[in-house]
């Protein structure tokens, strides 16, 4: 599929290139999930207007504002990069234009992954491998935390997982794995192309 064609079709633009990177080791350069990638997960994977979805590392809010157009779900991209974060406000000034009739909403939060404050309705939450295992496991304690203090199913959706991400969750949490979702073609020459889905709940 024309990785194209999303974009033009929400007026935005969400391409990445190899120039743009975060000035952090602990922070990623900037890859957007390819638009392939995310249909082959909707085909698996159910993802409905209730869902509220924060994406760690979202950079110009690419999964955002696809799953809020295919199934009005509510998402949060979280991005620490200013000038990411400047360009997935202006991508969500167009989108609302192109959009006449938004359903769901769309929200963009400048901030450390680590810092951002879970919201009780927040169920599914996105890793494209944004940042080192270290902030990864701050930010899945905070998940936990706010697991405890309101129960709920809460999955996370790790795409292209690393081992450091998935030994984390597996040997010190109580996610447990629910789902793979290879993606065809590709997984048979890298394992690593696939999501797993964790659940708690």
């Amino acid at each position: 599929m024309n990785e194209h064609y999303y974009d033009e079709l929400f007026a935005i633009n969400t391409m990445g290139h190899k120039s743009e990177v975060n000035n952090s080791v602990y922070y990623h350069p900037y890859e957007p999930t390819p638009y392939s990638a995310l249909e082959e997960l909707c085909k698996h994977y159910e993802v409905v207007a209730s869902d509220h979805i924060v994406d760690f590392g979202c950079g110009k809010g690419r999964l955002n504002f696809f799953l809020n157009y295919k199934f009005h779900a509510s998402c949060v991209g979280v991005e620490m990069n200013p000038d990411f974060f400047d360009e997935a406000l202006q991508n969500e000034t167009l989108y609302r234009k192109k959009i006449k009739k938004l359903k769901g909403d769309i929200t963009f939060h400048n901030c450390l992954a680590e810092k951002y404050a879970i919201q009780p309705c927040e169920n599914k939450f996105y890793f494209f491998n944004p940042f080192s295992v270290q902030v990864f496991m701050k930010v899945v304690h905070n998940i936990l935390r706010s697991f405890e203090e309101t129960k709920r199913n809460i999955d996370l959706i790790l795409y292209y997982p690393s081992d450091d991400y998935r030994y984390f969750l597996d040997i010190q949490t109580s996610f447990e794995l629910l789902k793979e979702v290879p993606l065809p073609r590709l997984v048979e020459k890298n394992i690593n192309e696939r999501f797993l889905i964790y659940r708690i709940g």
